[in-house]
């Protein structure tokens, strides 16, 4: 970015039905530098209408409301503009709501528990196009991950619908790289990651990244082609547990040990 240059603010939308939640929410996030609250409404009816009128970047949707739920909102919102990024903040947190709010388009999931920080965080995070999973959504994906079998029709029809490029860019996404991530990869540029994202997407007919990664492990694809097993990403992680670090110990002494026997024995 050129010196002096401002980078727009995100536009965000928040359809929320108690309004006291809705416009401390809107105080809140109307108060951070890089974000910008264009409109409020009361329900999902609403909130369909002025993500047509005003083209938000982000919609923060309710799941609640009495008459049109946020499921129904975010699946007319997706239709109508594919490119704007849906976050879930609900005090609903069973697997059902979860995956249905996924399933629906959302990249996002909080409950409305969460520090108000996360919420600022997840709305940042769903305009770069990254998913952002509370732990308990974490959760209810993996969960449904280890529940689903593999769709021998559905895998057919979409992995020969995928060029070779776009498998690559699947298993990365799988494991949960951003574009800029991808393109560094596959030594590409972040527009072309970007363009085989959402080429990925449309062939498999899944709204979102969260869903084309549970596809990819469904699916079994390789995600250890290449590095590291393949993840999600949470937005929580953790250190690697005491007996992992303590055999990775151990094995990079055994390396130590060798190189230095080999030296020995190359200078007698």
């Amino acid at each position: 970015m050129p010196d002096g240059a401002v980078s727009k603010p995100i536009r965000v939308l928040i359809v929320e039905d108690h309004d006291l939640f809705r416009t401390g929410l809107a105080s809140y996030l109307g108060a951070q530098p890089d974000l910008e609250v264009i409109g409020q409404a009361s329900g999902g009816r609403m909130g369909v209408r002025l993500a047509c009128e005003l083209q938000p970047d982000v919609v923060l949707m309710d799941l609640r409301m009495p008459d049109m739920d946020g499921t129904e909102a975010t699946r007319a919102i997706i239709e109508a503009r594919p490119e704007t990024r849906v976050v879930a903040l609900t005090v609903a947190n069973g697997d059902a709501d979860i995956a249905a709010a996924l399933q629906a388009g959302s990249c996002a999931f909080l409950v409305k528990d969460s520090p108000i920080e996360d919420v600022a965080a997840a709305v940042r995070a769903a305009a770069t196009g990254v998913a952002w999973l509370s732990p308990r959504a974490a959760e209810a994906v993996l969960g449904q991950i280890r529940r689903q079998r593999l769709n021998t029709e559905t895998d057919a029809s979409g992995h020969s619908e995928l060029s070779a490029r776009e498998i690559d860019v699947l298993r990365l996404l799988a494991r949960g790289l951003e574009n800029a991530q991808i393109a560094d990869e596959l030594e590409i540029s972040p527009s072309t990651a970007k363009n085989h994202v959402s080429s990925i997407l449309a062939k498999l007919g899944l709204p979102n990244r969260i869903q084309a990664a549970i596809y990819a492990v469904r699916n079994e694809l390789d995600l250890c082609r290449g590095c590291g097993a393949g993840r999600l990403r949470f937005t929580r992680t953790f250190p690697a547990p005491a007996t992992a670090r303590l055999a990775a110990g151990r094995s990079r002494g055994r390396e130590r040990s060798a190189r230095s026997n080999g030296r020995t024995a190359a200078g007698r």
